[in-house]
């Protein structure tokens, strides 16, 4: 209970309940850390800044994307198919839902932008939600579905990176699996999310919530929602010159496997195609700065603080304290090493990330334990996404805020990391523990 990373979590989650800015929880979760394992402040900030570096491409590519989405929403293409939609799906709130966390499905195989689409899709859609009284935490549960469920379930985009770390480190660590036999060990957990969604969506934030009211937005000077209550009955040029630079940046991010110079790219052209005109240039990027800003920081600040954890030596420390007082109950031992993972990503905010520290700790035991290696990866892969959905330092959170919220009325915390941790860690830990026994 004393270690440094159940008590900065701890921290972390206290003071991001609180309403504290999450940049701030982060920094202070961080210094915690590194106080409860011994070390002085002046070391730990120095761990913490060395460490933001390793999220900096992460960082400028979610700037550059926050700029880019405002120059789509200037050229008015949003609010043109916003209007098409309304007709469409008035009065159906379910089918929306389900069609949001499709869309953004999609965006982890077969586009491979992750959550570079956020910001374009959803702040028109914004005004639409509240005449429809939808409620904007049930968004924040497809969006988080859409960005996690498909990398869990299928090995093709993220899910193969995903899928080729697991069976990696697990190899790396002395238990065999191939990349083949993970899907199936997967499996339990896809079916987890899978019921989290349609609770969210059925039960939970089915009926009407009447829009917030209390947000203090200046709409004059924002170009996004300015762009998208024009009038604009026709598809015109600018539309298409939209869309070939929207493909244009797809094609140049997924040859280059670079967010950089796939934004950069659509950046270039909307300029080249004076769909944004050059000298509206710094007004555009300074609304992409307040759009994605503070997401970006955050992955600077959440990448030092993974680096300040990592280095304490408090992660292994966890797992051995743990696994040294449970003897050989299976069951025990399984349910003790999810909340382990789950302590541990909500800190660090990323699966990806989370799985190389706890492999190496979790192979020798559930080899010990006599675990299968489905088994082991079931625990592996189950114990990395949990926290994912919840996290305040998670991209699967702070990309739907980024987007929920460009009108001011979508708290980062309540209304998503509150309601995806409810709804996709409970499911996550029962599946993952039912995996366990049975595979």
């Amino acid at each position: 209970m004393f270690n440094a990373v159940v008590i900065s979590v701890v921290v972390m989650i206290v003071l991001s309940l609180l309403r504290v800015n999450v940049i701030l929880a982060i920094i202070l979760a961080a210094i915690t850390a590194g106080l409860v394992a011994s070390l002085s402040i002046t070391d730990t900030m120095q761990l913490l800044l060395s460490g933001m570096g390793g999220q900096a491409n992460t960082a400028l590519s979610y700037i550059l994307l926050g700029g880019f989405a405002v120059m789509i929403g200037y050229s008015g293409i949003t609010s043109f198919l916003v209007k098409r939609l309304i007709s469409v799906l008035k009065g159906r709130r379910a089918f929306m839902l389900l069609a949001i966390a499709g869309i953004a499905s999609l965006s982890q195989n077969v586009i491979p932008v992750h959550i570079a689409f956020i910001p374009i899709l959803i702040p028109p859609l914004l005004l639409l939600f509240d005449k429809m009284k939808v409620d904007r935490r049930g968004v924040a549960a497809s969006l988080t579905f859409g960005l996690k469920a498909p990398y869990i379930l299928i090995p093709a985009g993220y899910g193969l990176l995903f899928h080729s770390i697991i069976a990696d480190e697990m190899t790396a660590n002395g238990m065999s699996i191939s990349i083949e036999q993970i899907p199936l060990a997967m499996l339990f957990p896809g079916l987890a999310m899978v019921v989290g969604l349609l609770v969210a969506i059925f039960i939970t934030y089915g009926k009407d919530r009447e829009p917030r009211n209390d947000a203090q937005v200046d709409e004059q000077s924002t170009i996004n929602e300015t762009a998208a209550t024009e009038e604009r009955e026709f598809f015109s040029l600018k539309h298409v010159l939209t869309l070939l630079a929207i493909v244009a940046a797809l094609t140049v991010q997924i040859l280059f496997q670079s967010l950089v110079l796939g934004a950069l790219t659509g950046i270039i052209l909307m300029f080249a195609f004076r769909v944004v005109p050059f000298h509206r240039g710094d007004e555009v990027m300074n609304e992409g700065v307040k759009m994605m800003g503070t997401i970006a920081f955050v992955m600077l600040i959440a990448s030092g603080y993974a680096t300040v954890l990592k280095e304490t030596g408090a992660v292994e420390q966890l797992v051995a304290s743990t696994s040294s007082s449970l003897g050989s109950h299976s069951f025990l031992i399984a349910l003790v090493l999810i909340f382990i993972g789950l302590v541990i990503t909500m800190g660090i905010g990323s699966s990806f990330g989370t799985i190389p520290i706890i492999a190496a700790l979790y192979v020798p035991l559930c080899a010990a334990v006599g675990f299968s290696p489905l088994a082991t990866a079931a625990l592996i892969g189950t114990a990395g996404v949990l926290g994912d959905a919840g996290s305040p330092a998670s991209d699967s959170t702070l990309g739907p805020t980024s987007g929920l919220n460009a009108d001011g009325k979508h708290h980062h915390i309540w209304d998503t990391c509150v309601p995806t941790f409810l709804h996709y860690n409970i499911p996550l830990i029962v599946f993952g523990l039912i995996a366990a026994m049975v595979l």
